[in-house]
């Protein structure tokens, strides 16, 4: 650990050190009192009334009427976690921030994730955009990068913001409904404001149902500037990208999972740090010159927009390490607050409306919710940098201050605080000439609201055209405006011809005649989660493995075994927790049970052969439904021995064309499904079986229910 490094760590424990709950410490008031007794009220007699001058009941009940801060408008379900981040370059060339200097220094972070639309009780997996926010410590001050899984939003400027919000929200005459974008509000809304359609096509996509907070893209949606030491600016776009790949559920999982377990994507990230499997996280960023500012036929300024990567490539910079979760939820998490406004020399802002307006409006947000101008002294909001002001007073001031002056200039208190000048860490704003006329409007530039969401299309897989469109036939099917579902036709065509005429043929309106535009075939395969490389990796996947007494051990052990040596995650689940014995009288724990688990809650099953075992799961309907939701949400399978018995009792079976004569042979593995009944075949499938696994989704079991032909067309630069 370096110096500067453990000059954080410190700062950090002593922050903490008075609230630390230590094993054998005794009860007492927040004064330090001591309390002999939490359980009883002080009263006159054992049947009087209770007492005012209980000083202990009136702090705990007062501070407990008190324990409720107003709930997040937007990102109100989170959960956040500790780490660091680490360069592996020095960025001198690019930027002056010092956090992105030295590959030998560890940044403390802190980052939390979140749904937008949905309040604290809301479901982990229901389709929305999910917040990727990150706290830098550095020595010069705290640096939020605030940001989404998606890297465009609904609006081009701020001043839009509360309207976009307020018809997401569930409807304000009966509050419904609850984190779900599918009502006639905000259909209304988007149906009138056309910047929107790019963003739409995202969250009709898999992007907005993430299988996990690990395997989750994050963006920094506006341009900002990196400027050096030398006073050399260049535009600049942030990109987290996770070393477990991309991957999403499919509709189906995500609704049922919202019911089996409401918290599985905070739990699925507890879990791993408690079981040290660490999520990484690689930051990129995109470089523009500022001489290449108006190169493209969009303005790199709008928020609606992306620089495809394959116009202006990622290049990698640093890498973000996940390792430590919060030790209290409140404290930490529900308390973090992130400002877009929190820079550090060396990172400036740009002129994007949207973003103007985010530095105005955070602020006033967290004085709202954390009750006082003096949030940042909270521990978790708290810079690893001494601080040194005049802004002494108001609620929650933490500090002692010292001294007689708390103003500046001044002579009686030696100039002190002096100012920083730039030379000494000092921040210095980018010096850009600006000049213009007073006036509300646009600039033309954002005027075009269409070519990047049908980019979006072309770039999209067949599966992930299907699922867009279902998408569409789901939000806009919960519509009862007539009048709304057409206009979004009428938009939707703009984007794509074919696309607008099926959106139409599910909802109940006329498709169009002809196109309103001609698709113009560019497309940027990065932005499809299908297209993009996948690491060959299973390292934290969830593997369910069936099976009840009479199992045979060898096969499940070898499976197992394999498994495990890929980094995964077997649990055997069964009817009940406790033990079952294999045939041979071995014995295995039962980590979850068909009542308390389901197919959704991991990414592959097995199903290991025994008579005994196979008789038993036969007779449970909730295993056969656990076999096809596997088959039909296109995960990978593996059987064995009698265990292709119960698999071929699945009503889905029929997907992957298994008939009896294949599955009476030897291995046979064909799209995902890995099976064999001959004992000698158990290595290769195991090795077949975590290939499958690698693939996430196996979307050859069904032929799309529509033609989506892809475009094989590039993007290309459009100069203006």
């Amino acid at each position: 650990m370096t110096e500067r490094n453990q000059v954080n760590e410190q700062s950090k424990d002593k922050n903490l050190e008075p609230f630390r709950k230590e094993v054998g410490e005794h009860l007492t008031s927040n004064e330090g009192i001591g309390i002999p007794n939490t359980d009883d009220s002080l009263k006159a007699g054992d049947r009087g009334p209770t007492l005012l001058e209980d000083f202990h009941l009136r702090e705990k009940m007062t501070h407990f009427d008190r324990e409720r801060i107003p709930e997040r408008v937007v990102h109100a379900r989170g959960t956040g976690i500790h780490g660091y981040f680490q360069p592996y370059e020095s960025l001198v060339d690019l930027t002056k921030a010092k956090f992105l200097q030295d590959p030998s220094v560890k940044t403390p972070v802190f980052v939390r994730f979140s749904t937008v639309a949905g309040f604290r009780g809301s479901a982990d997996t229901v389709r929305d955009v999910r917040g990727f926010a990150v706290k830098f410590y550095t020595e010069d001050g705290n640096y939020d990068m605030v940001g989404n899984n998606i890297p465009v939003f609904f609006i081009q400027d701020g001043i839009k913001f509360p309207d976009v919000v307020h018809a997401l929200k569930p409807e304000p005459h009966n509050e419904m409904p609850q984190a779900a974008a599918a009502h006639d509000n905000f259909w209304d809304f988007i149906s009138l404001v056309p910047e929107s359609m790019h963003m739409i096509m995202w969250i009709l996509s898999d992007r907005t149902l993430p299988r996990s907070y690990r395997m989750m893209q994050g963006f920094g949606v506006h341009t900002f500037r990196f400027v050096n030491e030398q006073g050399k600016a260049r535009f600049v776009k942030f990109h987290w990208k996770p070393l477990l790949g991309v991957h999403s559920f499919v509709w189906d999982e995500a609704q049922k999972l919202a019911g089996k377990d409401p918290d599985y994507h905070r739990r699925d990230m507890w879990e791993a740090i408690e079981k040290g499997d660490y999520p990484e996280y690689e930051l990129g960023v995109q470089i523009i010159e500022e001489e290449d500012e108006f190169k493209f036929d969009f303005d790199i300024l709008d928020a609606t927009k992306i620089i495809p990567e394959e116009l202006v490539p990622v290049r990698p910079i640093g890498k973000m390490v996940l390792n430590r979760n919060p030790e209290n939820f409140f404290a930490e998490t529900e308390q973090v607050a992130f400002q877009p406004s929190h820079v550090v020399p060396g990172i400036d802002y740009s002129n994007d409306p949207l973003l103007q307006a985010r530095l105005m409006s955070y602020h006033d947000t967290q004085e709202h919710r954390l009750g006082s101008a003096n949030f940042e002294h909270l521990p978790i909001n708290r810079p690893v940098c001494p601080v040194h002001n005049n802004q002494r007073d108001g609620f929650m001031q933490m500090n002692i201050y010292q001294g007689k002056t708390n103003y500046y200039p001044n002579s009686l208190g030696g100039g002190c605080p002096m100012t920083s000048p730039e030379a000494m860490a000092g921040y210095a704003h980018y010096m850009e000439k600006v000049e213009g006329h007073k006036i509300r409007q646009r600039s033309k530039s954002f005027s075009d609201h269409f070519t990047q969401a049908t980019l979006f299309w072309n770039s999209l897989s067949a599966p992930e055209k299907e699922h867009l469109v279902k998408a569409a036939h789901f939000e806009l099917g919960k519509v009862e405006s007539k009048e709304v579902r057409q206009r979004m036709v009428e938009n939707f065509n703009h984007v794509d011809h074919e696309l607008a005429k099926l959106i139409a043929m599910g909802i109940g309106v006329p498709a169009p005649t002809h196109a309103a535009t001609q698709n113009h075939g560019q497309s940027s395969p990065a932005v499809s989660i299908e297209n993009m490389p996948k690491p060959n990796t299973i390292k934290t996947r969830r593997i369910g493995i069936l099976a009840a007494d009479g199992f045979d051990y060898s096969q499940l052990s070898a499976i197992k075994q394999a498994l495990e040596g890929a980094g995964a995650l077997p649990e055997v689940v069964s009817k009940f927790k406790g033990k079952i014995k294999s045939a041979d009288g071995q014995e295995v724990e039962v980590s979850k049970t068909f009542l308390t688990s389901a197919s959704v809650m991991f990414d592959a099953i097995y199903v290991p052969g025994g008579k005994q075992s196979i008789e038993t799961l036969k007779k449970e309907a909730d295993v056969i439904e656990f076999i096809n939701d596997a088959l039909k949400h296109y995960k990978a399978i593996a059987a064995t021995g009698e265990g292709v018995d119960l698999l071929m009792m699945a009503p889905d079976v029929k997907l992957i064309g298994l008939d009896k004569q294949q599955s009476n042979g030897h291995l046979s593995s064909q799209k995902g499904v890995i099976t064999s009944r001959n004992p000698s075949d158990i290595n290769s499938v195991a090795q077949d079986f975590v290939q499958a696994i690698t693939m996430h989704r196996h979307w050859t079991r069904t032929q799309p229910e529509v033609n989506l032909p892809q475009s094989e067309a590039k993007v290309k630069i459009v100069s203006t």
